[in-house]
Parts: structure tokens; C-alpha cells; sequence
């Protein structure tokens, strides 16, 4: 598969290539709204996220509007459907109201271990997930923006609250574990994040630095290193903290010592580098504008980045440009998108005959 992958990207045109490596949020609800079909057909994106503000009362009709916006991207596309994603942690992040079931929040197991045994709070864990996972997969959804795999401490605590499963690596390592399997076990494709960790600043806010040895982030890192080679999951996104003793003058998100040194190379992922959105106020405040940060980001070995609709258009055509004038290898980006089409075959949204894809 991952020759018929690269073999794929490399007969893109710049323009497809360009849209492979985006993850943008989408307008309308129901129906797609004829700016957003132009933006989705002008700029086909290897990705779209579904907030609450686009889930209607009727699960069918969130079914509908997501085939449609698939429908739309695939056909600009020459055939390449984009991912469909979400964050669907449990507890405070769900997006789907009362017409989805809410997962409990990854905390609330970590008091189920305390009250019944951590085999009890695991076994739900992969249960929660596996039913959840069905019912994100019934209506079209392909990808999970989760689990956090983060241990929580006394830094990081005010920002991640309960979406930790706790301060006990193991446990967060066997709870990221079995929530991974229930999502596989219905075919979605889990994220991890947000890798090496987060300080307790919101990042969509506010600047945020871990200030950490190398040997506390090697712990911190844990749960990643052993779900990463347990699983090689779909993806991993990467946090927008300044993190001193790797990289202490940019944003894990821009930082290829960081991302193409630690995560790719010492930690062997090969999956998905996912970028959170490069407009909050952790990358903003730098002195970064999307565009700059986007591509700054993929040089630094991110894959897939996020983006909004306000912004997909400049956001892509920075793309189209640094490839133009050089600040952007044709090579890399195709690494980018082969890693992205992998996934997808790997995960059945794109067929493979004989070696070959489509």
C-alpha cells in the first residue's frame, strides 16, 4: 500500500497535492452552502472537521450533508476522499449534542479504576469506545481527534482538566490503548495528541512553555512511545508549546527537532504529523500568520494541517507559492500526502488494485 501511495501522490498535480495536506473546518449544516462547495472544489482538502454548529437534530441529515461534502471533495479530487474527523474525547468535548451519545470523560475512568480495578475501568473504556465509535462511523465520520495521551501533572492540569486519563502512566498508556481499539474495531482512525505535552496555558490563548528536562519529557512521552509502536496509529498532532530543552525557540508545531528528529526519527512514527490550528494565539502571538506557519510547519515534517474556511484559500495558495519559488520541496510535500493516502488505504476510503490505488 504505501508504494500505490506514493505512486498516487506523485501523479497529483500541485494543486490536489496542495489540498492533500489541509484539514479545514467546513460551514453549513444539512446542506452545503454554495461558498463552501466552491471552496471545497477549488481547494479539495485531505481532510474536513465537524464541529457542533454543523450537526443538525437528525443524525441522517448530518449523514447527508457529510456525503455531500465528501462527495464534492472527492470529485475535485480526481477520486481521493478526504477524512472526515471530529473530536469526540468524552466528556466536555462533544460535538453532537443529545442526537450522538456523549462518552464519559477520560478522568471519570481514571476514579472507575480507583473505585472497581483498572481490568473493570479498561474493559469499559474499550467498550464506551467501540459502541461510540459505530455510531461516528454510521454517520460518516472516519477519524477521531483522540485520545489524549498526555499524563497529567501539576502544570498541565488547569488546561487539560479531565480529558487526561490521569496521572499514572501506565494507566494512560492501557487507557489510550483501549480506547484505540474500540475506535479501530468500528474503522476510525485515532489521533493522538498532543505530543510532547502542553503547559497550563490554553494554547488557543495564550503563549505556552514547558519548561522540563529531557529526561521528564522522556517520561511525559511515554504513553506515546508505547502506543506508537503498539498500534502506529492514523496520526499523531503535535502541541503549539514551546518545549525549552528541544527546541527553545519555536512551537513544537514548527520545531523539526521536535517533530522530524524526536517524533519521526527517535520515536519511528510513521503515520500522520497533525498540526493543530496554526491560528491560535500560542502560534498568532509568535509573529506568525497562518500562511507563514503553515508552511514553516511542513517544512518542519508536519503532514496535515488545520485550517479554517476563512483561510483555506490563502492558506493553499501559500502552498502553491512556496513550492513555486522554492521554500517548499515538491518532495516533501509528497512525503506529506503519502503518509495522508497511506492512512486512507489503510483504513478502506481508498481502494488499492494490484499495487495500485483508484
Amino acid at each position: 500500500m504505501r508504494a500505490a501511495a506514493r505512486e498516487l501522490c506523485r501523479a497529483m498535480d500541485d494543486r490536489t497535492l496542495a489540498g492533500q495536506v489541509l484539514m479545514t473546518g467546513i460551514d453549513g449544516k444539512g446542506r452545503l452552502p454554495a461558498r463552501s462547495e466552491e471552496l471545497l472544489r477549488k481547494y479539495p482538502p485531505g481532510a474536513i472537521m465537524l464541529f457542533k454548529y454543523n450537526v443538525s437534530d437528525d443524525p441522517n441529515d448530518t449523514a447527508l450533508f457529510l456525503d455531500e461534502c465528501a462527495a464534492v471533495i472527492s470529485r475535485a479530487a480526481s477520486g481521493v476522499v478526504p477524512f472526515v474527523a471530529v473530536d469526540h474525547e468524552g466528556g466536555l468535548v462533544h460535538r453532537f449534542g443529545t442526537t450522538l451519545e456523549r462518552l464519559p470523560s477520560p478522568g471519570s475512568y481514571t476514579e472507575l479504576a480507583r473505585a472497581e480495578g483498572p481490568e473493570e475501568a479498561l474493559s469499559r473504556i474499550e467498550t464506551d469506545a467501540r459502541r461510540s465509535g459505530a455510531e461516528l462511523r454510521t454517520i460518516g465520520i472516519t477519524m477521531n481527534l483522540a485520545p489524549v495521551a498526555e499524563i497529567l501533572n501539576d502544570d498541565n492540569k488547569t488546561f487539560l482538566e479531565d480529558r487526561s486519563y490521569g496521572r499514572d502512566g501506565t494507566f494512560v498508556t492501557s487507557a489510550g490503548a483501549a480506547f484505540i481499539r474500540g475506535m479501530e474495531d468500528s474503522g476510525i482512525a485515532s489521533v493522538l495528541k498532543h505530543f510532547p505535552g502542553n503547559s497550563g496555558s490554553d494554547p488557543h490563548i495564550h503563549p505556552a512553555r514547558m519548561d522540563y528536562s529531557r529526561d521528564e519529557l522522556n517520561r511525559m512521552v511515554l504513553p506515546f512511545k508505547e502506543l506508537i509502536e503498539q498500534f502506529s496509529p492514523a496520526a499523531v498532532m503535535v502541541s503549539h508549546a514551546v518545549v525549552s530543552a528541544a527546541d527553545p525557540l519555536r512551537n513544537a508545531s514548527l520545531s523539526p527537532e521536535i517533530i522530524s528528529d524526536w517524533l519521526k526519527g527517535e520515536l519511528g512514527f510513521s503515520g500522520i504529523v497533525l498540526g493543530d490550528d496554526f491560528s491560535m494565539g500560542a502560534v498568532s502571538l509568535q509573529g506568525y500568520s497562518p500562511e507563514e506557519a503553515v508552511i514553516a510547519a511542513i517544512n518542519a515534517g508536519i503532514d496535515m494541517v488545520m485550517t479554517w474556511p476563512r483561510n483555506v484559500a490563502a492558506v493553499h495558495g501559500a502552498i502553491i507559492t512556496a513550492l513555486e519559488n522554492g521554500t517548499l520541496s515538491r518532495d516533501r510535500l509528497e512525503d506529506a500526502a503519502e503518509r495522508i493516502v497511506f492512512q486512507k488505504m489503510r483504513y478502506g476510503l481508498l481502494p488499492v488494485h494490484n499495487g495500485s490505488a483508484l
